[in-house]
């Protein structure tokens, strides 16, 4: 026993000291290699710097060159001469390309036409041999961009013609573009800049400008500007790469990202010196650290051997789970720490899954905690036996299972894996007598791809399990960024949305509805719309999911349904539709609320539509045609909206009576010269029809739907063309404005429909 106990705390001795010198000895020349890293660091960081000044130096020497440009770009009778038919080369030579050379020393120069055709090549030399196919391609993207950017300067003006308005704020500023190209293998710099009047100018068409593009070569006094502004010593130019230490190395690239020269200089080393002054204090520090180490080691080798006789009995109950015999979750957390540390050594995969047993509570309830029991031991029986014998399993909760699975070669492979996963468990599972069948959802995260932290694996996992069961369980998602991005933003919103419920800060907006003739309102439907405190606004279609996922939607269906029962007093004659929501049916209490509401605000039943869609009968379909008879035969209206977007089923129609079918706008838009979509809108009017409901069509935006419905007895009309929707106030107006504007004729006319819709 002694002997074992010795052995045991020998080996404890060594399980902590040698890890600890190594630790140490990795230490002392993990200080030294830092500091020799961070002196490299130091003369990289120097030199990037340097690389900056010159290439601030050289942006600055282009936009000059631009500059210099100017005043014969930006000139009304430049503009008028190169764009001739037939331009005046001796004026052009004279005003533009020579006297350049003069007075900017621009060496050479060509004029591109507005078809992209070279028409004019200087050069101080009198020759056009410098300008060769590969020079004008390598000037190609300059000069697109600069096309480019002057036809997108015109602006088109309410009256059709076009207005040149340069986006710069400089009126004087040219559209040019700046860069370096290679000519007879030497750098030089140029200047491409759009031929353009000095007065802002209007015309009928845009027509792409000619180009003139003039270079100059980067040396001497070009060269030593750039040394002086950049203030670096020891200037040279060159077509080798040198690798001499010390040296710096700034590449010339062409608008094609091809090599066309090299500036060279002598650079600062801040990092070197300071090491040559430092590295004695260094060596003297190792040792001291040393010294401590060796009395440290002879300490703990005692202390150990003392320790190992009270080792503990229990650590493997501490760190498994008692009913599965897996990992428990702690155990788990410090495998995968080991895991993630070995892969990141080995430079491999490893995949963390974690895993939920679909509708596991419904065993518990149906068949006892016993029976979720055997379930849970047999899906860890399974998960043990299916999974790589590298691999992990784990317990992590209730019906919560994670895995590890080590040195994945791609996605492809782990699919294979997680398939045999997913056959495995659903095999059926005995229970007595009784055949369980169990499924999963799983969500994996994959290192180093999605992080090599445990506890940021195991969150991307849980995001990706969450996809998984959001899309139907019984499948795996692999974590997207977009998933976490995802959460996030919902998580945000719903606690956003919570508190401009709790502070009252939505609104309604209403769109009316029309009769047939389209000489009455006879409903609006009550949108609920969020602008924030900031004015930034929140579109129904970004908040309304989020309400649904979070169980807000029966606060916010409550809150809309509410408001707009207050405010429909305010429109005698009107019924108000409020669009209710496939969870808010779910509350056992919904009715009730519908009628307190009704009564508390003394509105007639009559006057309130529920608009209800065809998803609301997924599921639990008996007690959702249950709540919509009672609050039929309460009088209030129901109508089926959206009707055939989704998957549309007769026996809906057939088995509840609904009062009002609202058409999906899709079939409206659809339908304009086109046979097929009309054909189908009218078998819906006369399907509804035959089912005696009033039917109404969205998403009206012309005057020949209008036509069109009337013209099939469309019951009622809603859409941008008759009205958007409107604010309490502007509903009011609006409904004001209708009464006297109809006079008796609804929408007779376009003009009153074109004046109407422009008061909207």
């Amino acid at each position: 026993m002694y002997n074992s106990s010795k052995n045991s705390g020998g080996r404890i001795a060594n399980a902590i000291i040698i890890p600890m010198v190594v630790v140490v000895a990795i230490s002392v020349v993990g200080i030294f290699g830092l500091m020799h890293w961070s002196a490299q660091l130091s003369d990289e960081a120097a030199e990037q710097s340097q690389h900056k000044l010159i290439a601030g130096a050289l942006k600055l020497t282009e936009s000059y060159l631009v500059k210099l440009q100017n005043g014969v770009v930006i000139w009304d009778e430049a503009y008028h001469q190169v764009n001739q038919p037939e331009p005046d080369q001796g004026w052009i030579y004279d005003n533009i390309m020579h006297w350049l050379f003069q007075n900017h020393g621009f060496t050479k120069s060509i004029l591109v036409n507005r078809d992209f055709e070279l028409s004019t090549v200087y050069a101080q030399n009198h020759t056009s041999k410098w300008m060769t196919p590969e020079l004008f391609a390598a000037l190609e993207p300059a000069l697109a961009k600069v096309r480019a950017r002057y036809i997108t300067s015109f602006r088109r003006t309410p009256s059709g013609l076009y207005s040149f308005i340069p986006q710069s704020s400089d009126a004087r500023r040219s559209i040019a573009e700046t860069g370096i190209v290679s000519l007879a293998g030497e750098p030089y710099l140029f200047s491409a800049a759009a031929v353009m009047p000095q007065i802002q100018s209007i015309s009928k068409d845009r027509e792409p400008p000619s180009v003139l593009v003039s270079l100059v070569p980067l040396r001497g006094e070009k060269l030593q500007d750039i040394s002086e502004m950049s203030r670096l010593d020891g200037f040279v130019l060159t077509n080798v790469q040198n690798g001499r230490t010390g040296v710096g190395r700034y590449q010339l690239k062409s608008p094609l990202g091809e090599n066309v020269g090299l500036i060279a200089w002598q650079t600062a080393q801040p990092g070197t010196q300071m090491m040559r002054r430092i590295n004695p204090f260094l060596a003297l520090a190792a040792f001291m650290i040393t010294a401590v180490v060796i009395l440290v080691t002879l300490f703990t080798r005692q202390m150990t051997r003392r320790l190992a006789r009270s080792e503990s009995k229990a650590v493997h109950a501490a760190r498994h789970d008692a009913l599965s015999g897996l990992p428990n979750r702690a155990r788990f957390h410090a495998l995968l720490t080991d895991i993630l540390e070995e892969s990141t050594f080995r430079e491999t995969n490893t995949a963390v899954v974690y895993i939920d047993l679909d509708h596991f509570k419904d065993i518990n309830d149906t068949l006892g905690h016993s029976a979720g029991d055997k379930v849970i031991v047999a899906v860890a029986q399974r998960l043990r036996r299916v999974i790589p014998e590298t691999g992990i399993v784990a317990r992590i909760s209730g019906d919560e299972f994670a895995m590890v699975i080590r040195d994945c070669e791609d996605d492809v492979w782990l699919e294979y894996i997680l398939d045999q996963v997913q056959d495995e468990i659903g095999r059926p599972i005995m229970i007595g007598r009784r055949e369980l069948f169990a499924s999963l959802s799983m969500g994996a995260a994959i290192a180093p791809r999605d992080g090599n932290d445990p506890d940021e694996l195991l969150r991307k996992a849980d995001i990706a399990l969450y996809d998984a069961k959001a899309n139907g369980r019984n499948r795996r998602s692999f974590f997207e960024p977009g998933m976490e991005h995802h959460v996030q933003s919902k998580d945000r919103m719903s606690r956003d949305l919570r508190l401009a419920l709790k502070n009252d800060e939505l609104d309604l907006a209403y769109q009316p509805q029309t009769d047939t003739s389209a000489k009455r309102i006879v409903s609006v439907e009550a949108l609920a719309r969020w602008t924030k405190e900031d004015g930034t606004v929140v579109a129904p279609s970004q908040f309304i999911p989020v309400a649904e996922e979070t169980g807000l939607i029966n606060d916010l269906g409550i809150w809309v349904l509410n408001k707009a029962c207050a405010k429909a007093h305010e429109w005698p004659g009107i019924v108000v539709s409020v669009n209710v929501s496939p969870n808010q049916f779910k509350h056992p209490r919904f009715v009730e609320k519908v009628m307190a509401i009704l009564a508390a605000n003394n509105l007639p039943p009559q006057r309130l539509e529920i608009e209800v869609t065809e998803t609301v009968f997924a599921g639990r379909n008996d007690s959702v045609l249950k709540a919509l008879r009672r609050l039929k035969n309460l009088g209030v209206k129901v109508a089926l909206d959206d009707f055939g977007s989704g998957y549309s089923s007769l026996s809906y129609l057939r088995r509840f009576p609904f009062d009002t079918l609202k058409i999906d706008r899709d079939f409206v838009s659809d339908m304009n010269g086109n046979a097929e979509a009309e054909a189908i809108l009218v078998s819906i009017i006369q399907l509804g029809k035959a089912l005696g409901m009033t039917i109404v069509a969205e998403g009206i935006e012309t005057i020949e739907q209008i036509r069109f419905l009337q013209a099939h007895d469309c019951h009622r009309m809603q859409g941008y063309f008759i009205s958007k929707p409107l604010h309490e106030a502007a509903l009011t107006q609006f409904l004001d404005d209708f009464n006297k504007d109809s006079g008796g004729n609804g929408f007779g006319t376009d003009l009153s429909f074109q004046a109407r819709a422009a008061k909207v």
